[in-house]
């Protein structure tokens, strides 16, 4: 585990109204797990509730991050609906990754990616938790509270605000085979062809993610 330090532009008032939004729980009435295909928009349609409040009761889900397997919060579903059997929840599909480099095309989880290049990088993991965090707390770079898709990166080697898609990596916490980050954090021990993957969990069990060799593809 290794303490990082960022340097957020933003009020420190500001900052605190964030965190105790983000502090707040969201009730979830039922659980639905998606499907491949999938989209916040379909969801909200299938279960008739405002897309906004779909969103807002799964804050740490980006919206191009929705997986085969993904236990999502439907609030004020139908319940009947929205029940998912257990056997299902906890099986989780690995996704199938193709891609055409004549093209410049890259495929996960039924979803096609244009990409520019790839680069070869290793990448660790980390959590909420204060000590891996510095004074500001679990927020990114630009004070955002850390969510599924944010990484940390080496500004030099990837700009901020670059969205990559993550492939070879092996962890629970994540979904399989791939998932869409964008470079939003910084970190004094992320030099160079380095990543650090904010994975949400407790510290300890980030902590098994330990050092992974993976490929990212700078998606447009």
């Amino acid at each position: 585990m290794k303490k990082r330090f960022k340097k957020v532009t933003m009020f420190a008032a500001a900052l605190g109204i964030t965190l105790a939004i983000q502090a707040v729980p969201i009730h979830a009435d039922s659980v639905h797990v998606a499907k491949e295909g999938d989209t916040f928009y379909t969801l909200s349609k299938q279960f008739g509730v405002n897309l906004n409040q779909l969103m807002n009761a799964n804050p740490n889900v980006q919206a191009t991050n929705i997986y085969d397997g993904l236990k999502l919060n439907i609030p004020g579903g139908d319940s009947m609906k929205a029940y998912a059997d257990p056997a299902s929840a906890s099986t989780i599909t690995t996704a199938s990754l193709n891609v055409d480099s004549n093209q410049k095309i890259v495929e996960a989880w039924g979803k096609s990616f244009t990409y520019n290049k790839t680069l070869q990088v290793k990448a660790t993991a980390y959590s909420a938790a204060a000590s891996e965090n510095g004074k500001w707390g679990a927020v990114d770079y630009f004070g955002n509270p850390l969510e599924l898709g944010t990484i940390a990166v080496d500004p030099s080697i990837i700009p901020l605000g670059t969205k990559v898609l993550v492939t070879g990596h092996s962890f629970p916490g994540l979904p399989k085979k791939a998932f869409v980050a964008t470079a939003r954090d910084t970190g004094s021990a992320i030099k160079g062809n380095r990543i650090d993957i904010f994975v949400p969990g407790s510290q300890q069990s980030v902590s098994n993610f330990g050092f992974q060799d993976v490929e990212l593809y700078f998606i447009k």
